[in-house]
């Protein structure tokens, strides 16, 4: 027993020896570079390779966001709207959308081809055009285009298969048949599951002013450049080398007023205008008298004529 316990810490301890020697075939975890697509505001297509590191720094991103990305690894639904960058997990669309540009993961998978065709289609096809939404928000309009297309189309098939097999089941309740709809009955529970995900990070989205203010990338980046205010409300496209403001801009939820300041602050105004002109307080008890009044003698005349009390 002894001596299998010294042989096992020397296995160990060579082990860990051999992990700190470094040898050159041996690639750092977490180091190794990933195959990207880059697709930029006219729809241009690069190829690049590029490590964690670097992704993180030039989208401004932590390391556990990029996690989300990975393909090796089965993730629920999410949407983040970070500092430079939004950070789509949706289905097998997994990208990083900045104000100006789209990493999307290299795949052969066919949503993500179809995501990166269909993007620089609508990209190429609408540069010109200056009344339109940020490049943030189409590309993350598209993701959950496809996303509910392709969450659409498997209920479909899925009901195709289940319907015979309940009719069969429905004529003949046998183990197979019973078999059949037990699994049918899994695929349809963990279909239903992803799509309330989607439809969850979608409220969670819509109800959270703060996230969709995070997911403004565009005002955001255009407030480092320092532009007016006016400026921030409006979306810049370009159009023959011409700057064009787009009249379909959101407004951001946080740099909006609601409609309780926008009427604590009328009537705070009215308030103070009931001081700056001092006559108008004594035509204000006037006619606040004169009120009173006219209420007193109809209330007196209502009574009168249901008969509630003898005048």
């Amino acid at each position: 027993f002894w001596k299998f316990l010294l042989k096992c810490e020397r296995l160990n301890s060579g082990a860990h020896a051999n992990c700190g020697s470094g040898f050159p075939g041996v690639k750092k975890r977490g180091h190794s570079s990933r195959s990207w697509i880059k697709i930029d505001q006219d729809g241009n297509v690069k190829i690049l390779e590029l490590d964690k590191a670097r992704i993180m720094r030039h989208c401004s991103l932590p390391s556990r966001d990029l996690r989300l990305l990975d393909p090796l690894f089965i993730y629920p639904s999410t949407i983040l709207g970070r500092e430079k960058a939004i950070v789509v997990s949706l289905e097998q669309i997994r990208c990083i959308i900045t104000a100006e540009e789209v990493f999307l993961m290299n795949s052969l998978e066919k949503n993500v081809v179809q995501y990166k065709s269909e993007l620089c289609k609508r990209l190429q096809t609408n540069k010109d055009q200056a009344d339109d939404l940020p490049f943030e928000f189409r590309a993350l309009e598209l993701a959950l285009e496809l996303t509910c297309m392709s969450l659409d189309a498997q209920v479909k098939e899925l009901e195709i298969e289940i319907y015979p097999v309940l009719d069969e089941l429905a004529s003949s309740i046998n183990t197979v048949n019973l078999e059949r709809v037990r699994r049918l009955k899994g695929n349809l529970l963990a279909l239903t599951q992803r799509v309330q995900k989607v439809r969850d990070e979608l409220e969670h989205l819509m109800d959270d002013d703060g996230d969709m203010a995070e997911m403004y990338l565009t005002e955001k980046r255009l407030k480092s450049e320092g532009n007016t205010p006016s400026e921030l409300n409006a979306i810049t496209n370009f159009s023959g080398g011409t700057k064009v403001v787009s009249k379909s801009a959101p407004v951001s939820p946080v740099a909006s007023t609601n409609g309780s300041h926008r009427l604590q602050r009328a009537f705070s105004s009215i308030v103070s205008s009931i001081f700056d002109y001092p006559s108008g307080f004594s035509w204000v008890l006037l006619i606040t008298g004169a009120g009173c009044v006219l209420l007193y003698f109809s209330f007196l005349l209502y009574f009168r004529y249901k008969k509630v009390f003898p005048l």
